[in-house]
């Protein structure tokens, strides 16, 4: 794979141009009678217009013909994907999935669009509020495909298998313990190498942004820097039998053709792009003292709701840091939560979690169900000498957590093999320790 090239920064005002059109960017407007080259000029807009400039989200985008060059879009068959949160009643047991399967491509060959299953979710499309859960499990490229979400953000974790995402701003390289995020109404279509397996948090009605800092000051966790957007790429191609395009309209899929590649924007610019994130360049933030910090703490991105301090979904990771708390169980705490909590793992093992939960599989605690440690873990954490350790080494656990109480699909409960019936059995050993003729706690030795 050729190295691409890529613009640092968080939701900055970038522009980029092709350097094969030098000068296509036009100077001192946006939108001049004609653009250099004889291109298009078309905005794409995040938010509405009027919206306070820290929030407005555009940018313009300098193609060679303009998106609305397409034949009519028609209806297509869904696959898995729904947004009918409705499918079977609800349940409220804590879930866990075992590693979801990859189709054989000696099988049948399977893209990313036609290899999106959705897992979970709550809210209306309509109303643009709420969230879905999707996992993606492909084994070819999208060939003359592309696809767009006209209901919300795609934030994409893969974890098995690299991609190469092509957008209207560029291309992306993608591979497991970096994440992207593909916004509102941007084309994009994936290549992929080999068999690949991943999860997407799609919000609608918001946009991901990162999280405010408050009295940590004004570094650690994701630095905006570390963000990269990719630079401008365009490919001047004309399809034999059509270009077909994917649209994501309220929860359904349609199709439409049109002859050339969505892929030919010469120059852009703008605050209203793609970008990646490689997660190894999160800065911890830790309990040194005692006791355990919320997870809060390792919140790379959020989609904020219109309540202060709650948010549609938090995009949290649990990555290779060091444990020092004193008289402490270093664990996560036994727990009740007004949220919703979806985890995965990308690699390695999850402290709390020993056995059954594997890289490509999850779990989702449902608003106020009980989780915490497996009767294992307790045991050993209780008993463990407390001295400075490294935690989660060669490990990449996630969550994807919202206020909102997440319903599970029809193929998350009954129609895929993944559903492990037995996890509620990592907690029957648990044992009671209560010593009511004693106050003091038994010590490690």
């Amino acid at each position: 794979m050729a190295e691409l090239k890529y613009i640092s920064g968080f939701g900055n005002e970038c522009a980029s141009e092709d350097p094969r059109c030098p000068g296509s960017l036009p100077k001192g407007q946006n939108n001049p009678q004609v653009c250099p080259y004889n291109l298009y000029a078309e905005q794409l807009s995040g938010s509405a217009f009027t919206c306070p400039r820290n929030t407005n989200k555009r940018s313009w985008l300098y193609r060679i013909l303009p998106s609305v060059s397409h034949k009519p879009f028609e209806s297509i068959d869904q696959g898995h994907v729904t947004h009918n949160w409705d499918e079977v009643g609800p349940d409220p047991n804590q879930l866990r999935w075992k590693p979801f399967e990859i189709p054989k491509a000696s099988e049948k060959k399977v893209d990313f669009v036609s290899g999106l299953y959705t897992l979970c979710g709550a809210g209306d499309i309509k109303s643009n509020n709420g969230l879905a859960v999707h996992i993606f499990l492909c084994n070819s490229s999208m060939e003359n495909r592309c696809f767009y979400n006209s209901d919300g953000d795609f934030l994409i974790v893969p974890q098995k298998g690299k991609l190469l995402i092509y957008t209207e701003f560029g291309k992306m390289s993608l591979q497991p313990n970096e994440i992207c995020v593909i916004q509102r109404g941007m084309r994009f279509s994936v290549d992929v190498f080999e068999e690949t397996r991943g999860y997407i948090l799609e919000v609608y009605g918001v946009h991901f942004e990162l999280p405010d800092l408050g009295p940590i000051g004004a570094n650690g966790l994701a630095n905006p820097r570390d963000f990269l957007i990719p630079v401008a790429w365009y490919e001047d191609r004309r399809v034999l039998g059509g270009y077909t395009v994917i649209n994501k309209y309220q929860g359904k899929l349609f199709a439409c053709k049109q002859d050339v590649s969505p892929f030919n924007v010469v120059a852009w610019h703008g605050n209203y792009t793609p970008y990646k994130y490689n997660l190894e360049n999160f800065m911890v933030i830790n309990a040194v003292a005692f006791d355990h910090a919320d997870p809060s703490i390792f919140t790379v991105l959020t989609a904020k709701s219109l309540r202060p301090g709650v948010a549609i979904a938090d995009f949290v990771i649990f990555p290779p840091r060091w444990g020092v708390a004193d008289k402490t169980f270093r664990p996560p705490y036994y727990h009740r939560n007004c949220m919703s909590e979806f985890m995965g793992l990308i690699k390695g093992h999850y402290e709390a979690k020993q056995g059954g939960f594997l890289p490509g599989g999850g779990s989702l605690h449902s608003a106020m169900t009980p989780h915490g440690p497996d009767a294992d873990c307790f045991e050993k954490a209780s008993k463990a000498k407390l001295e400075p350790e490294r935690i989660a080494d060669g490990t990449m656990a996630f969550m994807f957590e919202s206020s909102l109480s997440l319903a599970v699909t029809k193929w998350g409960l009954k129609t895929c093999s993944c559903l492990d019936e037995n996890y509620y059995k990592c907690w029957e050993p648990l044992q009671s320790h209560f010593t009511p003729n004693s106050r003091s706690p038994t010590e490690p030795k």
